[in-house]
């Protein structure tokens, strides 16, 4: 590591102002600070000082992701020997699921970043550290299927229209990934829904419904059928996006996020208590099978805990107040199985319901705030003594 840095700081000042490079100055400071960290700090304002910059925080996200994409790979495979009717052992599956997925990594890496480097060196600002996550994120939301074309589209869309347009990284309205899922999803229906969709060269004589199509189908059907186990949609033997069906891997990744320190606690769990609760309203209320089906099921099906921990959490479009926070999660998990119940055409809510609330986010902060406010004004009003300690003030 050691003669890296020195190789840095020879070709450094190439790269500022006068060098011969000096226009890549962005470029060269996005791999320099991706590798070691930053050695200086803010020079103004009241700032919090850590040891842990904006790109190790997102590079911890991007570990915590980690189980979930190891799981998906050999997922991809396993769907796919399994419509076949093949036994093959686990490195053929691993091998399989790379072909599928790597590809579709590789293309969203490549198209963000070379986004993000463009408006960087346009702007001769930083590079944002943000598509570090949502690069990783947008290929895990996906089918597995995706043509590369379309994933290098949408990845163009959520980076452009969903982020940059805004400012880039903290300015952005609408989680980025989910932006590019949705944009899919209304632009390409019949690429992005449908059983021959999530198991990567599928079988014709197989189903390949995914546990959320089986539901969707008890809202005119007297009961629900589901193909798999409780436990095989825990663990994630099932089809589905490539990253989404491990609910236990996803788990693995919830809590490298809480221990850590990165992901809120306040909106994870909010999120499940939200879901619960629609859940078990439903299950009161019973009008069809799909009303009945038990409420903890929405929380191992589809992309609810992935959204969960994943794309709820996200710092930037989510509330920022601690009770914020739980008023946020709340409404997504309520919203999300409220959206698969009652439109039985889009099985899958939580995407809708995530950028649903990052939209009325600032709202539910503003109102936390004056609260807060009309709170602490009742305290002083009460108190002639604080009054007077402020009023000498």
């Amino acid at each position: 590591m050691r003669s890296l840095r020195r190789f840095l700081d020879n070709i450094k000042p190439q790269f500022e102002k006068g060098g011969k490079y000096e226009k890549l100055q962005s470029t060269f400071d996005a791999f320099e600070t991706f590798l070691f960290v930053p050695s200086h700090t803010t020079k103004s304002g009241s700032h919090i000082r850590d040891n842990i910059d904006m790109k190790r925080t997102m590079s911890v996200v991007v570990i915590a992701m980690i189980p979930a994409l190891m799981f998906g790979i050999w997922n991809v495979g396993h769907q796919h020997f399994l419509s076949h009717a093949i036994d093959v052992d686990f490195w053929d599956k691993v091998v399989f699921g790379l072909w599928k997925v790597l590809p579709i990594v590789v293309v969203s890496y490549v198209v963000g970043l070379g986004i993000e480097f463009a408006f960087a060196q346009y702007r001769h600002h930083e590079v944002n550290e943000g598509f570090l996550v949502s690069g990783m994120l947008i290929p895990l939301i996906l089918p597995p299927d995706t043509p590369l074309w379309m994933v290098a589209v949408s990845t163009a869309f959520a980076v452009i229209i969903g982020k940059e347009v805004f400012g880039g990284t903290g300015m952005n309205i609408l989680n980025p990934a989910l932006t590019a899922r949705a944009f899919l999803f209304f632009a390409y229906p019949g690429e992005m829904s449908g059983d021959k969709v999530w198991i990567a060269e599928k079988a014709d004589t197989y189903s390949g419904a995914t546990p959320l199509a089986e539901a969707a189908l008890g809202t005119s059907n007297p009961s629900v059928n589901f193909t798999h186990s409780i436990s095989d949609m825990f663990f994630g033997f099932m089809p589905g996006s490539i990253g989404e069906t491990s609910t236990f891997a996803i788990l693995i990744g919830a809590l490298i996020l809480l221990v850590t320190g990165t992901g809120s606690w306040r909106i994870m769990l909010s999120v499940v208590v939200g879901g619960i609760f629609m859940g078990l309203v439903f299950n009161l209320i019973g009008l069809n099978a799909y009303m009945d089906v038990p409420f903890y099921y929405h929380l191992i099906i589809g992309g609810f805990a992935f959204g969960t921990v994943f794309m709820a959490t996200d710092p930037v479009t989510a509330s920022q107040t601690n009770t914020g926070k739980i008023y946020f999660g709340f409404f997504v998990g309520v919203f999300a199985v409220l959206i698969r119940v009652f439109n039985p055409a889009y099985p899958e809510g939580m995407m809708l319901a995530i950028l649903l609330m990052n939209v009325f986010a600032p709202l539910i902060d503003h109102y936390v705030v004056e609260s807060n406010i009309k709170k602490r004004l009742k305290r002083v009003k009460k108190n002639p003594e604080l009054q007077a300690k402020l009023g000498a003030v």
